[in-house]
């Protein structure tokens, strides 16, 4: 899966970095990935590209929807310079937040990147993963 369709989701724990410090802040480096896969994921956003924000380790939801504003560029955070960050921004927050129980009791959910590789703190999404859970944060 290539997460050519310019939907991401990225985690973090929320006493480390929450929705809210998102919302407050107005645009944040989304830095401190180390894992390599991930790290070309974040290569590979594009401004634009939307990103569910997973509240990870504590809450375990997605809470709301943020858009890449700056691509790719050196993790300031990284004193070796091997990996980057992207800068997001807040769009929306969800009118309900999608708990980690309700992801994973979703059928059409079953094949999602999240579940495959679960240690990553960014993955794509496919179109159709997006549109199912834009439909579970409505109820």
């Amino acid at each position: 899966m290539s997460g050519t369709s310019g939907k991401w989701l990225v985690k973090s724990e929320p006493v480390k970095y929450s929705w809210d410090d998102l919302v407050r802040d107005g645009e944040t480096a989304w830095d401190g990935v180390r894992n390599n896969q991930a790290a070309l994921y974040l290569k590979a956003m594009k401004v634009g590209d939307e990103l569910f924000f997973y509240h990870s380790n504590e809450g375990l939801e997605i809470v709301g929807i943020a858009t890449v504003s700056k691509t790719a560029y050196p993790d300031a955070s990284d004193p070796k310079g091997r990996f980057v960050a992207v800068s997001v921004k807040p769009k929306k927050k969800l009118a309900h937040p999608v708990s980690l129980a309700r992801l994973k009791a979703e059928p059409k959910l079953a094949g999602m990147a999240m579940f495959r590789q679960f240690r990553l703190s960014v993955a794509p999404m496919t179109d159709d993963e997006w549109a199912t859970v834009l439909e579970m944060s409505k109820n």
